[in-house]
């Protein structure tokens, strides 16, 4: 079979599509036949060696993969060979075929298109346990999205809205602003980029208690970090939830104060621990979006496909934020 590998830590550029051996599943695996693989964040600090995990080198990047089961291993029961199925591969899915536990795929309706499939579980599944477990967002409340363009940020537009949320888009264009509102943002702005000085953090604080009559949101969602996360930390409202889910804007150093002042929560966001330590309750929480899937109430928005020899450049379009939704490796045609 054909995979894309990651032989030195780099640029995706360095990735090399190569011919590698056929694979097959041992005991409790089984072995997808890869039509889609979404392309996440993690891929990007994967191959350039600034994950927390690290896997030996040569390695495939792609963690998430939808396809068709090949081939199932030994004390597999509930997983037959023919099945549509997602699976989370932690890395090793930018391949024709891929080995997945088989605890850790998910069948998917057949009027769901493998790139949607792809593009699916790790965004939704960390907007979702992001909003409904460690923010208990209620009806009514307020929800900025920070990078409300990307894969999560998109993701989480369309579920606040969904737990009945007004949901503040904020995004670095007016285009990706534009596709926050199309998917249900009630507001949008666009911040500034990157480096921020201090009047500018301080009118991207007041144009979020602007969009809010003053309180400041209730939930902060925020998938970016950098510059954007004081100014929005000090537009959280009082017993609001500042939602920390990741920093390719680079880890921000926040004045702790702000925390007891405004009597509000700092939370991490860690989907993939979670769905480790707690796998009945992610179960419930992927059952839970599969049927609004299917009512028509979410749905991907996969603004780019690249083929798998392409899958470098995939990533770089990634890398250099300028992904709106989520980018998706096919294969096989």
């Amino acid at each position: 079979m054909k995979a894309v590998l990651c032989k030195e830590y780099g640029e995706p550029e360095k990735l090399v599509l190569e011919d590698v051996d056929d694979l097959h599943p041992g005991e409790g695996h089984v072995v997808i036949d890869v039509k889609a693989c979404g392309v996440n964040f993690p891929d990007a600090l994967l191959i350039q060696n600034l994950y927390q995990f690290k896997p030996d080198l040569p390695f495939s990047p792609g963690g998430e993969v939808a396809g068709v089961v090949a081939e199932v291993g030994g004390g597999v029961t509930d997983i037959a060979v023919g099945d549509r199925v997602i699976g989370s591969t932690g890395w090793g899915g930018m391949a024709e075929q891929a080995l997945v536990e088989a605890g850790r795929t998910i069948p998917i309706p057949d009027e769901m298109p493998f790139d949607e499939a792809s593009a699916f579980l790790m965004t939704y599944g960390t907007s979702h346990h992001a909003l409904k477990d460690r923010a208990q967002i209620k009806p009514g409340e307020s929800l900025l999205v920070l990078g409300a363009a990307g894969g999560v940020g998109l993701a989480a537009v369309e579920l606040g809205k969904v737990m009945g949320a007004r949901v503040i888009a904020a995004a670095s264009s007016e285009e990706k602003v534009e596709v926050a509102k199309e998917r249900g943002a009630d507001e949008g702005f666009v911040y500034p980029q990157q480096p921020l000085d201090r009047d500018q953090q301080k009118a991207l604080s007041n144009k979020i208690k602007e969009l809010t009559s003053g309180e400041g949101a209730d939930v902060v969602y925020d998938p970016v970090g950098g510059d954007y996360c004081e100014p929005a930390l000090r537009a959280t409202a009082w017993e609001g939830r500042f939602l920390i889910v990741g920093f390719p804007a680079g880890i921000a150093k926040i004045p702790m104060n702000l925390a007891l002042l405004k009597g509000c929560q700092i939370v991490g966001v860690f989907w993939g621990a979670f769905t480790g330590r707690h796998p009945e309750k992610n179960r419930e929480n992927v059952a839970e979006l599969m049927a609004w899937y299917r009512e028509g109430k979410i749905k991907p928005y996969v603004s780019n496909r690249y083929d798998l020899a392409q899958a470098g450049d995939a990533i770089r379009e990634l890398m250099d934020r300028k992904a709106k939704g989520k980018v998706v490796v096919t294969v096989g045609g």
